[in-house]
């Protein structure tokens, strides 16, 4: 914890200034056909302080800092600020919704033990191995990471907040009947918070891994969808990409300055009245949410940033100069993986909401589509216009299920994709094992309910 000569070296800043001080811990085991591949535990800390003059920034950083090399850092970064005032100086003088606030994390930092994990692994692997032998290959992985992060403003903004995340991947491949090699993956369990929050015997998830197992076998059987718009049913995981990459990118407000299609869309019907989406903050749709964020890298505190109300684009993701540019009220969007990084507008748990409908209703209500259930990756620009890998699914004919599909794609325009939406599932599940790649990675939860819509995918 930063001591009081320091809190006091900020306080007596004139200009808007915040000093960072983080730990990033990592731990990451993967046994891959039953042998250890990798066995990784990582932790790197340091402290970075950012002042702000007339429009411009001036940041420094140092790796495990002593007081006086905090102290450094901060009139460093006010020599830099005030340089590029005197070079490119922009005028637009000081910030005016700067916060006051305080939040400290109750919980205390809990370590993981690395053997555990090895373990852990190896006994999953080991129960795959020898209920499934026919498996051309299979892969556990454990990631375990933790930032912690302690923050002081100028304005008296205090913060230490832990961003804990664990999760169990298993992978698995087989060889279909026309000798192509099958490969599907899941997340078993895990979210914010410490390994043994989750996880304490392998066999809790051996049915999770029946189901897996279950899934390839069908995929192996598969086949490969007809080209072209169709009624779709996408789940959850994809639904939750679209909010993330086909929506939330366009609506982060640096973004939104460099021209996305939201910069002429705030106010306008971009989805069917059904679809509200919100960046949530700390908590959604009455629980925590999967990874909370409670003040952000600026000292603002954090509130749900309202995107998307009944289809019509109601704001975008701010930090406190963008805000100030529309005249909108920050939600806490600015945030920084490493002491290294400068804050970024980035999201945070970005989810579409529920709807009414029973997905087997939904499902029973198409005649001739395709019901698509997991999702590997995706890419998206700040048009809206998306892609995703589609790693399984399923034809749908005359309202049931039909054979697995093999990987495909689906592609459009989100905004576009996103207003023929006539049916959403009243459940919603999140991703959280991901990290955004916007200059810097980030982890990020996103999520949503099951959507019905008409998307391209793509064919053999």
């Amino acid at each position: 914890m930063m001591n009081d000569s320091i809190k006091k070296s900020v306080l007596n800043v004139p200009s808007h200034t915040e000093l960072r001080r983080q730990v990033i811990s990592t731990r990451r085991v993967s046994v891959v056909g039953g042998k250890l591949l990798s066995n990784v535990s990582t932790r790197s800390s340091g402290a970075g302080a950012r002042v702000y003059k007339n429009g411009v920034w001036g940041f420094s950083s140092i790796g495990n800092p002593d007081d006086d090399g905090i102290k450094a850092i901060l009139k460093s970064a006010g020599e830099n600020a005030l340089l590029l005032d005197s070079r490119k100086p922009k005028n637009r003088g000081p910030l005016t919704n700067a916060s006051s606030f305080e939040f400290t994390e109750k919980r205390p930092f809990q370590e993981t033990n690395q053997k555990q994990l090895i373990d852990f692994a190896r006994a999953l692997d080991s129960y795959i191995s020898e209920k499934y032998p026919s498996l051309t290959s299979r892969s556990v992985v454990i990631s375990a990471d933790c930032i912690e992060k302690e923050l002081i403003t100028s304005e008296g903004t205090f913060s230490f907040q832990l961003f804990p995340r664990v999760y169990v991947v298993v992978v698995m491949s087989d060889e279909a009947n026309d000798g192509e090699n099958i490969e599907l993956f899941d997340i078993l369990g895990g979210g914010e918070g410490y390994f043994t929050d989750y996880y304490c015997d392998p066999s809790e998830l051996y049915p999770a891994v029946d189901r897996l197992y279950t899934e390839l076998q069908q995929k192996r059987e598969g086949v490969f969808p007809d080209a072209g718009e169709k009624l779709c049913i996408i789940d959850s995981s994809i639904s939750g990409m679209v909010a993330h990459e086909a929506v939330g990118h366009t609506v982060e407000a640096d973004l939104v300055l460099a021209g996305s299609v939201a910069a002429t869309s705030l106010g306008m019907q971009v989805a069917s009245p059904l679809i509200s989406l919100t960046d949530f903050a700390n908590t959604a749709f009455g629980k925590k949410a999967p990874l909370p964020v409670y003040v952000d890298d600026e000292g603002t505190p954090c509130r749900d940033a309202v995107i998307i109300k009944d289809g019509v684009l109601t704001g975008y993701m701010n930090n406190l100069e963008s805000a100030m540019h529309f005249g909108m009220e920050p939600c806490g969007n600015a945030r920084a993986y490493a002491f290294v990084d400068e804050p970024l507008i980035r999201m945070r748990n970005t989810a579409i909401h529920p709807g009414k409908d029973k997905l087997e209703d939904m499902i029973a209500s198409v005649d001739n589509g395709y019901y698509l259930t997991k999702t590997q990756n995706g890419q998206a620009d700040t048009t809206g216009e998306f892609m995703f890998g589609i790693t399984m699914g399923y034809e749908i004919k005359n309202g049931k299920l039909g054979k697995a599909l093999r990987d495909t794609t689906i592609s459009g325009v989100a905004f576009n994709m996103l207003k023929t939406v006539d049916m959403l599932s009243d459940g919603v599940s999140w991703d959280f094992a991901g990290y955004c790649g916007k200059k810097q990675p980030m982890p990020v939860g996103m999520g949503g309910p099951a959507l019905r819509c008409r998307v391209n995918i793509g064919g053999r």
